[in-house]
């Protein structure tokens, strides 16, 4: 086809007889062209080549490192030490030479003692009832004055929403933590090995007192991973719905008034509050087994109303919100083994009952 091309008569021009032909130009004039000189050899390989004469030998190299290392400069970075050296009328290489020197040898690295953050993993809580994971956690109400708090206790159980014990104090206290805990656990007659109480890594969290009296209650205690709010979520949204009550005021004028508000504040999202994680039922029905007949109401009364006007319901006869029968704190993404979590953790409950 190359061949084709040279032969066309000169009448036509090459442009036209490549289009023709679809044949590029570049490879026309390539294939003309005859090699002027023979090809070069391809270049050595890098490590073979000689090193470049502006580099320092070996001896001078070495020279670099032991004043580097010497009493004088061994704490100083190479830039101190190039402006120390040109002071006293000493030249030995240039800043970069030096760090390229040391980095032949490892010894590019930050010197100083860094702090190493150990990894947390992440909690995975799972409750199929009531009584099975609390978490507690402590917020400031602001006092009659700048800089003035005080300190709201609160233990939820996050499969029922329900406030199991909160107190209201001058202080954060481990003391106070560890009587709050222990009246609540007896109040709430949790047995040993059935509890499991999470928390963040706050003071009175970690402190010592809570940790003995949760291990001779037989409680297992989990934390949150640092500057992680996610994972103590429950807690951190029963303070949102407490802060954002109408009534709640910009600051107690005593603990008194606090005390009185969480009085009032309290019963009433146990008792009355109506919370969408749960079907629209009470923390307190869902606490003491009495979801299933408000349920079992609610859908006898949406039965009767469709029965009267079934052309409302444009979805069929319409069915009330239940309760989630599991309520978990960072589930695992893995679909099977969060199933498998959940078949171990119900086979357990079954055997110890």
């Amino acid at each position: 086809m190359i061949q084709a091309v040279h032969q066309a008569p000169a009448s036509l021009s090459k442009a036209s007889v490549c289009r023709a032909l679809e044949v590029s130009r570049a490879t026309v004039y390539r294939r003309r062209q005859a090699p002027s000189q023979p090809s070069r050899q391809p270049c050595e390989p890098r490590a073979s080549r000689r090193g470049c004469h502006r580099a320092l030998s070996p001896s001078e190299r070495q020279g670099v490192l032991d004043a580097l290392h010497g009493p004088r400069f061994v704490d100083k970075a190479p830039r101190q030490v190039y402006a120390t050296l040109l002071d006293e009328g000493v030249y030995l290489c240039s800043i970069r030479t030096m760090y390229r020197i040391l980095e032949a040898n490892g010894e590019v690295r930050e010197r100083r003692n860094q702090l190493r953050h150990p990894s947390y993993a992440k909690p995975e809580l799972l409750a199929t009832g009531p009584n099975q994971v609390w978490s507690w956690d402590i917020t400031k109400l602001l006092g009659p004055a700048k800089w003035t708090y005080f300190y709201l206790y609160v233990i939820l159980d996050i499969f029922s929403r329900y406030a199991v014990g909160w107190m209201v104090a001058t202080r954060e206290s481990k003391a106070l933590a560890t009587r709050l805990i222990d009246e609540t656990i007896r109040k709430q007659r949790v047995e040993s090995g059935q509890l499991t109480l999470h928390a963040d890594r706050g003071s009175s969290m970690k402190s010592k007192p809570v940790a003995m009296l949760l291990a001779d209650l037989g409680v297992t205690k989990t934390h949150s991973r640092p500057h992680t709010s996610n994972d103590n979520p429950f807690s951190e949204s029963q303070f949102k719905t407490l802060k954002y009550r109408p009534e709640f005021p910009d600051r107690f004028g005593s603990i008194h008034d606090a005390r009185a508000f969480c009085e009032s504040f309290f019963p009433w999202y146990c008792a009355e509050h109506y919370h969408s994680g749960l079907g629209l039922l009470t923390p307190e029905m869902v606490h003491y087994g009495q979801a299933d007949r408000a349920v079992a109401m609610r859908n006898q009364i949406l039965t009767q109303a469709w029965t009267r006007h079934p052309e409302r319901f444009t979805r069929g006869t319409p069915s009330a919100s239940t309760p989630p029968k599991a309520v978990w704190i960072n589930p695992p993404q893995d679909g099977q083994r969060q199933e498998g979590m959940l078949t171990k953790f119900e086979g357990g409950l079954s055997h110890s009952g």
